[in-house]
């Protein structure tokens, strides 16, 4: 039996005059799995992402989310599949003039157009989700370590129990006990929220961690897909590069003749 779609890409391209950083991605995400997108810098991840959020137009191809074509879409529908969005941005990207438990509620309070007071009682339920106390809720962005900052960052993305969830770089910067931490937070909030979600990543350990599939992007393409337990076994000679992380491979040739 084939398993519901909640996002598609078909034949998806993408460019910035000369470059083409797109060249015809498919990618199925099915509902309520998590598929993590590895690959290298510049390989065109967080173009992908922000093609299917509509801040970029894709050139050609097809980009559906619950079985809509979202590229046809007026403002207003774009609007309203947004709403299904949760994001954790690489880095958090707090509102530094914010405090903390604003910053969570943010999208309750601007997008859906709860009270504060509301918003607020969210907001610091949320940053408990996540281990923090309602004392940093007070707090400012630059009063947080960089690993108290993704524990925020992932409170605001689950804040509006969203249906989707992107998560963009969300282990960058972190030691690995922190990157382990947000991994367990990330696998935990979203099987709580039966989310699906969509992350990109270069960090194996998260990858593995947190997805169901995974697929690989390279100069544009993905250029294999499968389950964790099977990228060990990809009989892919860039993949088996990437993962383990070879000076030496196809990959390194490539970067020589740049």
């Amino acid at each position: 039996m084939s398993k519901e779609l909640k996002i598609q890409l078909k034949n998806v391209h993408k460019g910035f005059g000369p470059k083409k950083v797109l060249q015809g991605i498919n990618l199925d995400v099915p509902k309520g799995e998590s598929v993590v997108i590895i690959g290298g810098s510049g390989t065109g991840k967080s173009v992908m992402l922000k093609c299917i959020l509509g801040i970029l137009e894709p050139d050609q191809g097809s980009i559906f989310v619950d079985g809509e074509d979202v590229t046809k879409f007026s403002r207003a529908a774009r609007k309203r599949t947004l709403s299904k969005f949760g994001m954790l941005f690489q880095g958090a990207a707090l509102f530094d003039s914010l405090p903390v438990w604003e910053n969570v509620a943010f999208g309750l309070i601007q997008g859906k157009g709860m009270k504060r007071k509301d918003a607020k009682e969210i907001a610091i339920e949320k940053l408990r989700r996540v281990g923090l106390g309602p004392d940093v809720g007070e707090l400012s962005p630059a009063e947080l370590s960089g690993g108290m900052q993704k524990r925020v960052g992932l409170a605001r993305a689950i804040a509006t129990e969203p249906e989707i969830i992107f998560f963009d770089e969300p282990t960058t910067g972190l030691d690995p006990i922190m990157a382990d931490v947000i991994n367990d937070l990330i696998v935990e909030c979203v099987k709580d929220l039966g989310a699906t979600t969509l992350s990109i990543t270069h960090d194996m350990a998260s990858a593995r961690k947190i997805a169901d599939g995974i697929a690989m992007l390279y100069k544009g393409q993905i250029i294999w897909e499968g389950s964790k337990d099977e990228i060990d076994h990809s009989g892919n000679d860039y993949v088996d590069q990437f993962i383990h992380g070879r000076a030496q491979g196809p990959i390194e040739m490539e970067l020589l003749k740049l």
